[in-house]
């Protein structure tokens, strides 16, 4: 099993813990130490990974668009190791599998929800 881990402490209301399973391709949410949700996700697919380590997040931004790749949309951002973010898509058909550039896809809602739970004061652990 591959797996990355993000903590995100949050603002005064919760602490975040955010834990991605690559191999399953699911993230597990906890908020002030309890797993509250399971989400499916899109990571990396073959030959882009999404990157492993400890990092804090860099940036937040509401609305966002890859420069890289196309303008796509990268609604609720939350930048993590240089271009590399967890983000909502509008490729829906393709959460549950490995479909991304590196990045986190997520539901849009599930993503405006983390970005509202979220802070950049965080540390952001994806685990391999």
């Amino acid at each position: 099993m591959v797996a990355v881990a993000v903590i995100v402490p949050g603002s005064a209301r919760a602490d975040v813990v955010v834990q991605i399973d690559k191999s399953s391709q699911r993230m597990t949410v906890s908020l002030n130490g309890a797993a509250r949700y399971n989400w499916p996700v899109s990571t990396g697919r073959s030959g882009y990974g999404t990157p492993s380590g400890e990092f804090r997040p860099q940036t937040m931004a509401r609305r966002w668009f890859s420069r890289k790749y196309y303008n796509s949309p990268m609604p609720h951002a939350i930048f993590f190791y240089y271009g590399f973010a967890i983000h909502g898509t509008t490729d829906l058909a393709r959460l549950g599998g490995p479909a991304s550039h590196g990045c986190v896809r997520l539901h849009p809602s599930h993503a405006a929800a983390l970005f509202a739970w979220s802070s950049t004061t965080g540390r952001v652990t994806p685990e391999s």
